[in-house]
């Protein structure tokens, strides 16, 4: 049996993601520009489906427990017909925690914890933020909740764990996968080890 079809949509922008802050499990709400991309995202969806034939009903529909991402499921369902809230809310797909980091800048945190963040550039993937969860742990997580899907999943989440689940996956090398930008306004289509971004 293949793999299920995953469409992974990260959350669309918040104020905080405007000034370079670490959001992780701060719960910050999407800003106008980031419905507005939630509702590109839902469009993007329909046109998925319709083109593949696919009736969107049967999916799994799955959000982190963070605002900014139910938020950007409710718009994507909207946009696709379907009512706001048949979605599970599942806590794997939670941002990766920055601990006592959330809330700065990379700029400010390289005045007030210069040797930390000299580590974190070494070795991002293994880098435990103080409080915090590397990268390397949230693959691992996301991983185990990739392992549990029993069919194709609408899934709306973030950047953080999006990397975790390239890497997981072997779409990304550990190492690599740190640095990879995960779009806001773009259906990630996993497929296996196949990823295909519509915008």
């Amino acid at each position: 049996m293949p793999p299920p079809v995953i469409y992974y949509i990260r959350h669309g922008e918040t104020d905080w993601n405007v000034e370079g802050r670490l959001q992780g499990g701060r719960d910050i709400e999407l800003n106008a520009r980031g419905r507005a991309q939630a509702t590109h995202c839902g469009d993007v969806l329909r046109d998925l489906f319709v083109r593949s034939g696919r009736d969107p009903l049967p999916c799994d529909y799955v959000s982190s427990p963070l605002r900014r991402a139910s938020e950007t499921m409710e718009i994507v369902r909207a946009a696709l017909g379907l009512p706001a809230q048949g979605y599970r809310v599942e806590q794997a797909l939670r941002e990766i925690a920055f601990g006592d980091w959330e809330g700065f800048t990379i700029a400010q945190l390289r005045l007030r914890d210069p040797q930390r963040i000299a580590m974190r550039e070494h070795d991002k993937w293994s880098f435990l933020p103080p409080g915090g969860e590397s990268y390397a742990a949230v693959s691992t997580r996301m991983h185990a909740w990739y392992r549990g899907l029993t069919r194709d999943a609408v899934v709306t989440a973030h950047g953080g764990t999006a990397r975790g689940l390239f890497a997981a996956l072997g779409i990304a090398k550990p190492a690599a996968a740190p640095l990879l930008d995960i779009g806001q306004g773009v259906v990630y289509v996993i497929e296996g080890d196949k990823l295909t971004r519509h915008a």
